[in-house]
């Protein structure tokens, strides 16, 4: 019988963990390299909410879902959208496992460390920054040279150094720039805030500007604010971007016509945990002509903002689906050749399926950040953008998505 083919993964994220869990499981060999020192050695950042047909499809073919389980907050799934003055314009309660939408919520850094300590320890190499890659496939890393990988999975995100041996694309600027934030011990400290997030997510735009708030499951509450700035704001805009006292009175400024529940977000933030963000996208539709050996999955591959919800979830199907090709072709006489063969077919499949979340996230930023008037004048067409309900929102016509958006808000009082 032939050798499985020997896969190395870049990145230990979400998709690239993934991957491994399920090729190990079908005991194919594989290596994860992960430029990270530890799992610890940064916050991972705020809360995801996973897909019943996607992310935690992935999950339960890992045989993760029960862990899963013990950190899922289906309470999580409580969503408002809101303009400034917190009129709000979808409003939907938490829900439980039984009466559950599909996508629980669960914060970053549980996940990551469910798929981490589900892979044995000698499979993640950290420390290992990718620099480069040859033609032949030889990698490059600040500790030296690895070779002879039948297959490398570019699994690291915006930045990748894999993605240069398929495409010459980098991500470009989205327009959009701001802080990201954190209130810690939310529920005793702040119970008003906690109150108006009600365990889930409150989306408030308007003026181009948006405030975003999400319950994570420590206790804290994950903040972003973002709006149109400049690429190059944190060189140009007047103030210390490394002084959290200077960021806070800027976007205190920023946002000075808000309510002030809203303005509060950014207000009793903790000063050691505001970050300074810039959002980048690679261009919708990106693809590559495949090539032997080498591929990208996640972020590497189909970019996108996050305000679709589906980036981490169509990451993870990416990673489900390449198993299914890797796997497949190790039960073959050739093993490697035929993985070749089907890599084409599974790119094609994700170009198709990472342009549609790059599509919806893009249109979603552009009706609540780019549109004048919104959210009042764009809520039409976002909801019809968006899977509301379970519902295919462009099979609703506009009096429909309307009379659905009041019926929304009725039944949450």
């Amino acid at each position: 019988m032939s050798s499985p083919p020997k896969i190395a993964i870049i990145g230990a994220g979400p998709s690239g963990c993934t991957l491994a869990r399920l090729l190990l499981k079908a005991s194919i060999p594989v290596t994860i390299f992960e430029g990270e020192s530890s799992i610890d050695v940064r916050s991972q950042g705020g809360t995801l909410d996973l897909h019943s047909n996607t992310g935690i499809k992935a999950l339960k073919e890992a045989g993760l879902y029960d862990d899963f389980l013990k950190y899922a907050r289906f309470d999580g799934e409580a969503f408002a959208l809101a303009d400034k003055n917190l009129k709000k314009y979808i409003s939907r309660k938490g829900t439980t496992a039984e009466t559950s939408h599909g996508r629980p919520e669960i914060d970053r850094e549980q996940l990551r460390r469910i798929q981490v300590e589900s892979l044995p320890p000698e499979t993640i190499r950290w420390g290992c920054r990718l620099r480069s890659i040859d033609d032949d496939l030889s990698m490059h890393f600040d500790h030296g040279v690895e070779k002879d990988y039948d297959l490398i999975v570019g699994a690291d995100g915006a930045w990748s150094k894999v993605r240069p041996m398929l495409s010459k694309v980098k991500p470009v600027y989205s327009g959009l720039g701001g802080l990201d934030l954190e209130i810690s011990d939310v529920e005793k400290r702040y119970p008003d805030l906690y109150k108006l997030v009600n365990c889930g997510s409150l989306f408030a735009y308007s003026d181009y500007k948006g405030i975003t708030a999400q319950q994570k499951g420590d206790g804290s509450l994950s903040v972003h604010a973002w709006s149109q700035r400049e690429e190059n704001w944190t060189k140009t805009c007047g103030y210390d971007t490394q002084n959290p006292k200077e960021l806070k009175q800027a976007a205190l400024k920023e946002y000075q016509d808000w309510a002030e529940p809203l303005k509060k977000f950014i207000e009793v933030a903790d000063e050691d945990d505001i970050v300074t963000r810039s959002l980048y996208e690679l261009p919708v539709g990106h693809r590559w002509e495949s090539r032997p050996g080498v591929t990208l999955i996640g972020d590497a591959a189909h970019l996108s903002t996050p305000f679709a919800g589906e980036g981490v979830n169509v990451a993870m199907e990416d990673a489900l689906y390449l198993s299914h090709v890797i796997i497949a072709a190790a039960k073959e006489p050739d093993p490697v050749q035929t993985l070749e063969n089907q890599l084409k077919a599974f790119e094609e499949d994700m170009f198709r399926r990472g342009t549609a979340v790059q599509e919806d996230s893009r249109s979603s930023m552009l009706y609540m950040l780019f549109s004048p008037g919104a959210p009042a004048n764009t809520i039409d067409r976002y909801v019809r953008q968006r899977i509301v309900q379970g519902w295919k929102s462009y099979l609703l016509p506009l009096w429909a998505v309307r009379l659905l958006l009041k019926l929304m808000l009725f039944l949450d009082r």
